[in-house]
């Protein structure tokens, strides 16, 4: 087996430093009855929406199978665990509580912090409330009030057991993906709609900011973007705007308002019918101080100029590729967290995903994913070296605990350090799993100034 090491001097090394695994809810909640139906279900229905035409309806059985599974976190050795809320699964349609819902969340909870770990909740991981989406989903916006409420629903139920609160999971998909792409639920396409659709997701970060920040003062706050490098494959000035364009486009369009208040310069080379309506008081709503900033990242992306004035991804040209066919590229990693500290003044960062999905094979009970181990030992030195660069990281979450429902991809792609057999819901600890909880498990106690 091969182990994830870190240099011994590293900050990661203090038990100061989070180590935890994160999940989310529709990916591996199942249990679709004790719900209501949000655009994801929906979505599903949808022919040819779903790679392999399945859905979230069991998934990996988690309502069922909970306490089970937070023993396996407690067991790899872990101080946190980062999971998501199921919008419909806590509200009704008449803004009123679902108690048996939101009891299970509390349960969990309780059940964490019980085994001695922290508890970090991202309230929307992508699974709106299909009644939402009818009446326009984040198109409208009061879905951002409607969430408001949702948050204090949670917040009042949840409180300060919560470490930490994220409003929303990469809003980048949700909107882009979404509602500009059509890749992701509900599927709607252009680029005036992925761009509605962005501002009302954060206009609903903010609301739900300040409610958080009244109900659980004492929470961790804030929100979790993702983000891939924008490189280009020539030197040619025509291709490095074309890769300045895309990076504004997708990376800065989310955090460079909550953090300056404004939106990047490409707004103003947009359609009219393309820019959001941003109406006085949006840009002081969402601009709201954050006490942490979390960050998902997988890969970097090439572009190039289409010829237009415009950018276009150019595919990886290169074997290193995880399943998704995405480049493995950790020095892409710490270029980024640098980049990100230099331009901006960022709170304290949690890496709150980073993993990979490989080709897994169970055999004889086991599942030998050395190249996933491989992929964590050199993403978590590219952490490493950003720390060493100044970059204040409190903390890393591995994407994932376990094999789910890969949104679009449907059970095709394994992202899990955990093994998932879809038809005993047996889990199984893959060679990644072990290596990571021995690299957990290995490190000592200590104070690290300016990490409490």
């Amino acid at each position: 087996m091969k182990d994830i090491n870190l240099p011994s001097n590293s900050m990661m090394l203090s038990k100061n430093f989070l180590f935890g695994v994160a999940t989310s809810s529709f990916q591996i909640e199942g249990d679709r009855k004790g719900r209501l139906d949000c655009i994801w279900d929906t979505f599903c229905e949808k022919s040819g929406a779903i790679s392999d035409a399945t859905n979230g309806d069991v998934a990996c059985d988690h309502v069922a199978l909970w306490k089970e599974d937070v023993a396996l976190i407690d067991a790899l050795g872990v101080d946190a665990y980062r999971l998501s809320i199921s919008w419909p699964r806590v509200m009704l349609q008449d803004g009123t509580v679902n108690e048996v819902g939101m009891q299970f969340y509390v349960n969990l909870v309780n059940e964490v912090l019980k085994r001695g770990m922290k508890v970090f909740v991202t309230l929307y991981h992508w699974d709106l409330p299909q009644y939402l989406e009818d009446n326009g989903g984040w198109l409208n916006r009061d879905t951002a009030y409607a969430f408001e409420e949702y948050a204090e629903a949670v917040a009042k139920a949840l409180g300060e057991k919560v470490y930490s609160y994220a409003t929303l999971n990469e809003p980048f998909c949700s909107a882009y993906l979404g509602y500009e792409a059509g890749i992701h639920a509900p599927g709607k396409t252009g680029m005036g709609n992925g761009r509605k659709a962005a501002h009302h997701l954060l206009l609903a970060h903010g609301l739900a900011l300040k409610v958080l920040n009244r109900h659980c003062p004492n929470s961790q706050n804030g929100i979790v973007l993702n983000f891939s490098n924008c490189h280009t494959t020539t030197d040619s000035k025509e291709d490095k705007h074309a890769a300045k364009l895309a990076d504004d486009y997708h990376n800065q369009w989310y955090l460079r308002p909550i953090i300056e208040g404004k939106y990047p310069n490409v707004i103003d080379i947009l359609d009219d019918s393309s820019k959001p309506e941003i109406l006085e008081g949006d840009m002081d709503i969402i601009s709201q101080p954050i006490d942490y900033l979390g960050i998902n990242f997988y890969t970097r992306t090439l572009y190039r100029s289409d010829g237009n004035g415009w950018f276009e991804i150019v595919p990886p040209a290169t074997n290193a590729l995880t399943a998704m066919g995405w480049e493995i590229t950790p020095d892409a990693f710490t270029e980024l967290l640098v980049d990100l500290n230099e331009r901006y003044n960022l709170p304290p960062i949690y890496i709150t995903e980073n993993g990979a999905a490989m080709d897994d094979v169970l055999n004889n009970d086991e599942v030998i994913d050395d190249t996933r181990t491989a992929y964590f030992h050199t993403h978590l030195n590219a952490v490493n070296r950003a720390m060493e660069n100044g970059v204040d990281i409190r903390g890393y979450f591995a994407w994932s605990l376990m094999d789910n429902f890969e949104w679009a991809l449907g059970y095709s792609k394994r992202f899990g350090i955990v093994y998932v057999d879809y038809d005993t819901q047996k889990r199984t600890l893959k060679q990644s799993a072990l290596a990571y909880s021995k690299l957990v498990k290995s490190r000592i106690n200590g104070y690290i100034s300016g990490i409490k």
